[in-house]
């Protein structure tokens, strides 16, 4: 499954739209994280527990979301994003939302032109 944050893919076409897919969990923090980014933020710094609490619900609900568009028969969800909110004081919500649709590759010159368009765009000024 592609997935990606742009609006289309270099080298590939969209032939389908399928409709927006989600991911989504909802998590609560546990009394001894809390504790302990309490006192953390008082000194400042990264707070670990939390930063790998949020990577962990990020790829869950990016998996969620891939299995949601490939039970509509979905290669690709492009325009992916994360969306986060706070409920109820102590509960995060995490969602990982796109477009899921079909794609195809683009006949060889078609996506060479593309692609070489693409990378003069990114070259460094000189």
């Amino acid at each position: 499954m592609l997935i990606s944050t742009m609006n289309d893919i270099p080298g590939y076409q969209v032939t389908q739209v399928l409709g927006e897919v989600f991911g989504l969990t909802v998590r609560s923090r546990n009394i001894g994280s809390q504790f302990g980014a309490g006192l953390k933020s008082l000194v400042g710094g990264e707070l670990k527990g939390m930063t790998k609490n949020l990577v962990s619900s990020r790829y869950e609900v990016i998996n969620r979301m891939a299995e949601e568009a490939a039970a509509k028969g979905a290669d690709a969800v492009l325009a992916m994003r994360f969306d986060t909110s706070e409920m109820g004081g102590n509960w995060t919500e995490i969602c990982a939302y796109g477009t899921a649709v079909k794609v195809s590759g683009l006949p060889a010159a078609e996506a060479s032109s593309w692609q070489g368009a693409a990378q003069e765009a990114w070259q460094p000024s000189q």
